[in-house]
């Protein structure tokens, strides 16, 4: 993301940030550092992995700014920085560390919004999938956060920056406890738009090595869903949730078997 109008607020106050650590973009796209041992020197070119490597965990340990700000430069430092597992593992730390719990309305307010808009996030949903939703500690209440409290509003004819996010988070919601997801799948499955997620995030939910789900209502969701005949594997899903079997890593041999003998 170059310099320009932001699409979100946090990006500017993160580019601030960087700014004050001498780290800048030019309106090419490229970064530049400079050397605070060496101000007179000319800026030297740097890339997003060595701004994430360098400046993400050290947001969290910055005192001139308050926690809830903290929160906004790290969502930020994600828009500019895209995907890193060192800008977005972080927050999740910052939020189990010492000084947690991090406000963390102030974080989901900025996931949701990213959730909605246009271009896919790839920044949040690794942070939500890889450190919110795979640690039990904090996956029900992120599920909650980003979409759960809002189950009651996914119906057909929902706006649909409110339906892409319900796609999005149900997509990678694979870990998450099923009680605590089952309401939100279950609306979703009577969204004709959404009848894809929820078969990706029943999959998921049985595929994923930290995959969450009770096989006899996982099934019951899986047969109200109309998929398109090409969709691949709803037999042998349905296979797996019929003899109940809640994860492929726990009967390794299940899903083999379930999709049969391979041609040739």
């Amino acid at each position: 993301m170059t310099p320009g109008r932001e699409a979100h607020p946090e990006t500017a106050l993160a580019r601030a940030w960087l700014a004050e650590e001498g780290v800048t973009q030019d309106a090419g796209g490229a970064w530049w550092c400079t050397d605070d041992d060496a101000p007179d020197d000319p800026p030297e070119a740097t890339s997003t992995d060595d701004i994430a490597d360098t400046y993400g965990f050290l947001v969290f340990d910055d005192e001139r700014i308050d926690p809830a700000d903290r929160i906004r430069v790290a969502l930020g430092l994600m828009d500019l920085v895209g995907s890193h597992v060192l800008v977005h593992r972080p927050i999740h730390r910052a939020h189990l560390g010492p000084a947690g719990p991090l406000p963390v309305e102030v974080l989901w307010e900025g996931y949701r919004r990213r959730l909605e808009a246009g271009p896919e996030p790839e920044a949040v949903l690794a942070s939500l999938w890889l450190d919110w939703f795979e640690h039990g500690q904090t996956a029900e209440a992120a599920f909650a956060g980003v979409l759960g409290r809002n189950a009651g509003r996914i119906f057909t004819g929902a706006p649909a920056g409110f339906l892409r996010r319900t796609r999005r988070v149900l997509e990678c919601s694979g870990p998450v406890p099923w009680a605590a997801k089952e309401l939100a799948y279950r609306a979703a499955a009577a969204v004709p738009e959404l009848h894809q997620a929820v078969f990706r995030a029943l999959l998921a939910s049985y595929h994923d090595l930290f995959g969450q789900l009770e096989p006899t209502a996982a099934l019951a969701l899986l047969d109200t869903l109309p998929l398109p005949s090409a969709t691949e594997h709803p037999a042998a899903l349905r296979t797996v949730l019929t003899a109940g079997h809640a994860n492929h890593y726990r009967a390794l041999d299940a899903w083999r078997e379930a999709l049969g003998p391979r041609p040739g």
